[in-house]
């Protein structure tokens, strides 16, 4: 359970979602930093994207993927007004 694309269909719109498989490494001071477990190319389209929680609601955006081009790093710039948990469930709109 590395990555998916999650198909939810609301009337005849189809929305793509990707879950993301990532291991919680810390806070900076203005985002907080996680590892790929898995990786491959065509995820590089999250890059600037919106992350949302299991509820669909939005807890931050993508700030910056970096580090080693097979397993990067991601740095989530999280909401202000928004509790993170690290261990949630986190899902990127493609």
């Amino acid at each position: 359970m590395i990555f998916y694309i999650r198909i939810t269909k609301i009337g005849n719109i189809l929305k793509g979602w990707v879950k993301l498989s990532l291991f919680y490494l810390g806070k900076s001071k203005k985002h907080q930093i996680f590892r790929v477990k898995k990786w491959n190319r065509s995820l590089e389209k999250i890059y600037h994207k919106p992350v949302f929680n299991i509820n669909y609601e939005e807890v931050g955006h993508i700030k910056e993927i970096f580090g080693p081009i097979t397993l990067p790093f991601i740095s989530i710039k999280t909401l202000p007004n928004i509790e993170f948990n690290p261990e949630s469930e986190l899902y990127v709109k493609v």
